[in-house]
């Protein structure tokens, strides 16, 4: 097979999207939620993966997290990994890392992308359905269920656990 054999062979395969988020908590344990300005809901601060740029989901959180809310933390482990189908778009792969426990001080120092979020808000666990109904809410709950089982990464479809 010659190089552009292969790159042909490549640029028909399927695509699919990749995003990365962070879950971060409080001391109570509610969760971060930020509102974007570009659609209805609430969301994780996270994004798209720029993996045409060779960001891997992990780097893609990261940045995502600091371009967001400004935080420049290094995340934790990989909480839960999600395949959702998609509806007139590309199915996508989600990523959800552990942001942890934020202090006071860094509550305090958020500052928001203003060009893509209204405002954050902590939310327990028990009104995360009413800010993210769907599958993004069925992969936070797995994500705050492997943290308090102390389990491994969740592997979801859809935000529904596989097995």
């Amino acid at each position: 097979m010659t190089t552009l054999d292969f790159d042909t062979y490549i640029a028909g395969l399927p695509r699919v999207l990749l995003g990365a988020a962070a879950l971060f908590r409080d001391t109570e344990g509610r969760v971060l939620l930020v509102e974007p300005n570009y659609r209805e809901g609430w969301a994780l601060p996270g994004g798209t993966v720029e993996s045409d740029a060779g960001e891997t989901p992990r780097q893609g959180a990261h940045r995502e997290t600091l371009e967001e809310i400004g935080l420049d933390l290094a995340l934790g482990r990989l909480l839960a990994v999600d395949w959702v189908p998609g509806a007139g778009h590309p199915p996508g792969v989600a990523y959800l890392y552990d942001g942890g426990v934020l202090t006071e001080e860094q509550f305090t120092s958020i500052r928001l992308q203003e060009s893509e979020l209204l405002s954050w808000r902590l939310v327990p666990r028990e009104e995360l359905p009413r800010y993210m109904p769907g599958s993004l809410g069925r992969r936070v709950a797995a994500a705050l269920d492997v943290l308090a089982e102390e389990t491994g990464t969740a592997e979801l479809e859809n935000g529904h656990r596989v097995h």
